[in-house]
């Protein structure tokens, strides 16, 4: 009883974070959101509102969350796929 009244506070925010990691995870690994970053990143630099360098940089850090997110998601299909 005293334990988990001790624990229990610890146990919540271990809870916590978790969801906040889980979450962030998918807003920086989703491939239709990376998907239309990229698409808004190509018209502001078509409309010259960021320079080459600037576009250049961004676009390599999206592809690189891009490949990463499709990684993930085929891992997620085998796992499913092995799971049966």
């Amino acid at each position: 009883m005293i334990q988990k009244i001790v624990t229990g506070p610890i146990d919540l925010v271990v809870k916590i974070g978790e969801k906040i990691k889980e979450e962030a995870d998918r807003q920086l690994y989703d491939i239709n959101h990376i998907q239309q970053q990229l698409m808004n990143l190509q018209m502001m630099h078509e409309m010259e509102e960021i320079s080459e360098r600037d576009y250049e940089e961004k676009e390599q850090e999206l592809l690189e969350r891009y490949e990463v997110a499709k990684r993930r998601e085929q891992e997620q299909w085998e796992e499913m796929k092995n799971s049966k």
